[in-house]
């Protein structure tokens, strides 16, 4: 990033943090019960994928309110994640210390997302 000027999405840090938790999903999923293809699998997939999309079309939207309307659906999908990673943890498709650390990941994500959009509201 050229004198920390943001000029798209990849350099927002909340994308770039969002984006390593979908790359991390991605690896877990491929080990997921092949029955979970269409299921479980697909659905922490599509989350995640979710976070960062929202958050990059957030980013390209002209006003205020409608980034922050983007940020928010990101924010619901990080939540989607974090109700997603107990239920591969409780049925035994996730380590659970493994299950701890991606949670803590997504609580780290959902406060920069957060603080982006308490930083529009607050200018709108």
């Amino acid at each position: 990033m050229e004198g920390n000027k943001i000029k798209n999405f990849r350099d927002l840090r909340v994308w770039q943090k969002g984006h390593n938790l979908v790359l991390q999903i991605y690896r877990i999923t491929k080990d997921f019960p092949k029955e979970e293809k269409f299921g479980l699998s697909d659905q922490m997939r599509r989350a995640g994928v979710s976070i960062t999309s929202n958050i990059a079309e957030g980013f390209g939207r002209e006003t205020l309110n409608d980034k922050s309307h983007f940020y928010t659906m990101a924010l619901g999908s990080l939540f989607e994640i974090q109700n997603q990673l107990f239920i591969a943890r409780d049925v035994g498709y996730l380590d659970p210390k493994e299950c701890e650390l991606l949670f803590n990941d997504t609580i780290e994500i959902s406060k920069m997302c957060s603080s982006l959009i308490r930083v529009l509201r607050n200018n709108t």
